[in-house]
């Protein structure tokens, strides 16, 4: 497994170099997202494809949204998402939290850091991020409790100027 080196700024890492992406604003960074849905408890499979795109913020944090297709086999149709990124006092982690501000959990590909879990009454969600290189990483959310019993697994490649 591949781990960023000690000095990792997250923060810079997700928004990219500034050239990377045509016609972006100064700020943002856009990456290609697929996603992979398993729900253990029937078997039955989805996927989700799009962009997300992370913009800088005043408060120096990052916002986060998501967008694209998502498909299920009672569901074929545009999906979002948003989430706020804050920064903390290590540059290689960031907390998540929801648009409206409560927490969600913490980012990050530093070993031992790169684990973190919410609790959704009733179920509990555990995430796992990876750093695949410069341009490249993936999570996994396991879902477990008496509601959900999910796999999702994301990969995410950092979008550069021709595909923009």
């Amino acid at each position: 497994m591949d781990f960023p080196p000690p000095e990792f700024d997250l923060r810079a890492y997700l928004l990219g170099p500034a050239a990377a992406i045509g016609g972006a604003a100064p700020g943002t960074g856009q990456w290609s997202v697929q996603r992979d849905l398993l729900d253990r408890a029937t078997g039955t499979r989805g996927t989700f494809s799009g962009v997300v795109h992370f913009a800088s913020r005043d408060d120096g944090g990052l916002d986060l949204r998501e967008e694209g297709t998502m498909h299920w086999p009672t569901f074929t149709g545009p999906a979002t998402r948003e989430y706020v990124l804050a920064t903390t006092p290590r540059a290689d982690t960031m907390d998540v939290s929801f648009p409206d501000g409560r927490p969600f959990h913490s980012m990050s590909f530093t070993p031992r850091e790169n684990l973190d879990q919410h609790w959704c009454d009733p179920d509990t969600y555990r995430v796992t991020y990876t750093y695949e290189g410069p341009n490249s990483f993936s999570y996994s959310w396991d879902v477990t409790g008496p509601r959900k019993d999910l796999l999702l697994t994301s990969r995410l490649v950092r979008l550069q100027k021709e595909e923009a």
